[in-house]
């Protein structure tokens, strides 16, 4: 089965309403998803239109945006696209709506900070059980390069090769 999936940037407009379920958690929140473009008659940036989503989220997904969100913060929301119709009290309504995949702060925007949410068979960090052992902090890796060691290496990596 086809499915349209998408990536939309957006502030959250309402607060996300969680909820347990039989299924599992389950979370939903309003995004607000506005275009801006450049007015070269007044110079200057302006807003477009303001499309609105229904986001929903589910499971571990569902606890954590629950958790974390709040309105009027930047996001980054990438799901499956599920347009909607339905009639109310005579009225047609078409509704956007996201199952969200991955919900995340939008970091062009502002800073987070990440903490990792212990899962069924995780253990939190610098917890010990009876069959696990704290794992050491890794070091950073060296991510420059090795500079050359003789000088005529130095020289082959100044100069460009010409290849005929």
């Amino acid at each position: 089965m086809n499915e349209t999936v998408i990536c939309v940037v957006g502030n959250v407009a309402t607060q996300p309403v969680y909820r347990d379920l039989a299924s599992g958690p389950s979370a939903r929140f309003r995004l607000a998803v506005t275009s801006r473009y450049w007015d070269r008659e007044k110079s200057t940036w302006t807003d477009g239109h303001t499309n609105f989503f229904t986001v929903w989220a589910n499971r571990q997904l569902a606890t954590n945006a629950a958790a974390c969100l709040s309105v009027g913060e930047p996001v980054v929301v990438q799901g499956r696209l599920k347009v909607r119709t339905d009639v109310r009290e005579g009225q047609n309504w078409t509704s956007a709506d996201i199952d969200a995949l991955a919900i995340g702060h939008d970091l062009a925007r502002g800073t987070a900070v990440f903490r990792r949410t212990p899962g069924r068979t995780e253990t939190p960090p610098g917890a010990t059980t009876a069959t696990t052992a704290p794992t050491p902090r890794q070091p950073e890796p060296n991510w420059e390069t090795a500079a050359p060691s003789s000088e005529e290496d130095q020289e082959v990596a100044q100069e460009p090769q010409l290849v005929t």
